[in-house]
């Protein structure tokens, strides 16, 4: 909703405002860590025996950073730039990180429907202990799309690329383990 209003400001008013979506960004610095990058983590600790049947666009969080700043010199006023790399399926994901982590890949693919009760149980877990839960039922909501997408637009227009999504996997390995959540 922010998005369609901001293009109306842009077309009614002439707000000077472009807009980027990145898709889901991973590396370093990660310092909360966002949920991708507490799959990562719990995944490098070997905390993911399972996972579910969903897709990701994995994206450097570095060059998402070049491509705020190649819309703010080349952007069209008004236009919506997605900042993403490449499609890839959880399963993968989670593969790419165990072996670099010299780990075994979780197999097991779960079925959502049955995980909603435990989500529920972990989300009032969590207003008990006020820590995070790794299971909601937003979570699950979402794992239900296969969140893909295309920068073509980006490229096109920008000049953006993406480095390959191994390589953020292996820069935030890298900063996870130098900030002390990996031992």
């Amino acid at each position: 909703m922010a998005e369609r209003a901001v293009q109306q400001m842009a077309a009614e008013r002439g707000l000077p405002v472009v807009i980027v979506s990145p898709s889901t960004p991973i590396g370093p610095r990660d310092i909360k860590p966002t949920p991708t990058g507490r799959i990562i983590v719990e995944a490098a600790l070997g905390k993911m025996p399972a996972f579910l049947e969903t897709g990701l666009n994995l994206v450097h969080v570095d060059d998402v950073a070049e491509g705020q700043m190649l819309a703010l010199e080349k952007g069209r006023i008004g236009e919506n730039y997605i900042l993403g790399g490449q499609d890839v399926s959880l399963g993968q994901f989670l593969a790419d990180i165990a072996g670099m982590v010299g780990r075994k890949a979780p197999t097991v693919a779960l079925p959502r429907a049955p995980l909603y009760p435990l989500a529920l149980i972990t989300e009032a877990v969590a207003q008990i202990t006020g820590k995070e839960p790794f299971l909601t039922r937003d979570a699950l909501k979402m794992a239900s799309h296969h969140m893909f997408f295309s920068s073509a637009k980006a490229e096109r227009e920008l000049g953006y690329s993406a480095r390959p999504y191994q390589q953020a996997i292996a820069d935030a390995l890298t900063w996870f383990r130098a900030a002390g959540y990996l031992k």
